[in-house]
């Protein structure tokens, strides 16, 4: 299990994709309650985190897949809609 840093979290970069988005999908919903300013002020900068996480794993896989679905000559394959 990841380890937590001196404020309780896991650290933004140690999180897998989903774990991320949970977090981000918690966070939306406490920042849409009734929190204090400067404990939303905390939600919001961990939001901004996650958020950006989360995009940058999204491209990452983006890529994978497109290098996967590169054929052997190095093109990218395509499918051909037949009907």
């Amino acid at each position: 299990m990841a380890e937590t840093d001196a404020s309780g979290q896991v650290p933004v970069a140690e999180l897998t994709f989903e774990a991320a988005l949970a977090e981000l999908e918690r966070v939306v919903a406490r920042l849409e309650g009734q929190v204090a300013l400067d404990e939303s002020i905390e939600l919001y900068a961990r939001g901004a985190e996650l958020r950006a996480h989360c995009e940058d794993k999204l491209k990452a896989a983006e890529a994978r897949v497109d290098e996967i679905a590169k054929g052997a000559d190095g093109l990218k394959s395509r499918t051909v809609d037949i009907s």
